[in-house]
């Protein structure tokens, strides 16, 4: 599997390099989410640019970091996706639970915002 991964002080994230995020690839995907979960990464940006094709397999792996994140930070599916991901992604009606941004500035500013709203919390209890 290839990606590329980019570890900020805030977040952290990873350039899938594939054309499918299938069967194959989502096993080692979803094992690396966990590792990077439990090294303490608190917001995962994942750019799903590249990839053209999506399949069940990748959809549990994206779910996996979903709910791997959801306690403790954010997760963003960023990028401009390519028509058929958009389009499983719709069908299967997990546009209604994933963030999805256009834009993977969009995703780091969100993630900052999201930061500076759980400091804001944290100094408040």
């Amino acid at each position: 599997m290839k990606y590329n991964i980019d570890k900020q002080d805030q977040y952290a994230v990873l350039t899938l390099e594939e054309d499918n995020l299938n069967s194959i690839i989502a096993p080692g995907l979803k094992s690396d989410f966990i590792f990077l979960n439990q090294e303490g990464i608190r917001n995962l940006i994942l750019d799903l640019t590249n990839v053209k094709f999506v399949d069940s397999s990748g959809l549990s792996a994206i779910l996996t970091a979903h709910r791997l994140w959801k306690d403790t930070g954010s997760f963003i599916i960023a990028g401009q996706l390519q028509p058929m991901v958009t389009k499983l992604i719709e069908i299967s009606r997990l546009d209604t639970i994933l963030l999805m941004l256009p834009s993977l500035s969009e995703a780091v500013d969100y993630v900052k915002m999201e930061e500076i709203e759980r400091e804001l919390q944290r100094g408040e209890e």
